[in-house]
């Protein structure tokens, strides 16, 4: 049986996807956006969530590369990172970009 690869494109999409497919992360990462430099304080004050449950969603988005954070004791910073921002923005533009159908639904 042949295995079947995934183009680098797709695993890249999915990840991003995945560290997006919460409404928590999908927050933290609005806030970030919306900030002109890092975030420099306690991001569960933003949120109605409790801090150990920022603290793993952050993990999830700095795993993913969608954010970066560096630990300045006694406080920790965020912000969007933007190279893998663009990277995200371009994927997602062109998949969502490429239905062909002109139709309302597909399926008529």
């Amino acid at each position: 049986m042949e295995s079947k690869k995934y183009t680098l494109e797709q695993e890249q999409i999915a990840r991003f996807a995945k560290a997006m497919g919460h409404p928590a992360r999908m927050a933290i990462l609005e806030f970030l956006a919306k900030q002109d430099c890092c975030f420099f304080g306690d991001i569960h004050e933003e949120l109605p969530i409790a801090k150990a449950t920022v603290s793993q969603h952050l993990k999830e988005l700095k795993e993913a590369g969608l954010i970066q954070g560096e630990i300045e004791t006694p406080k920790v910073k965020y912000c969007i990172n933007r190279e893998n921002w663009k990277i995200a923005s371009m994927l997602f533009s062109k998949f969502f970009g490429q239905c062909v159908c002109k139709k309302e639904s597909c399926c008529e």
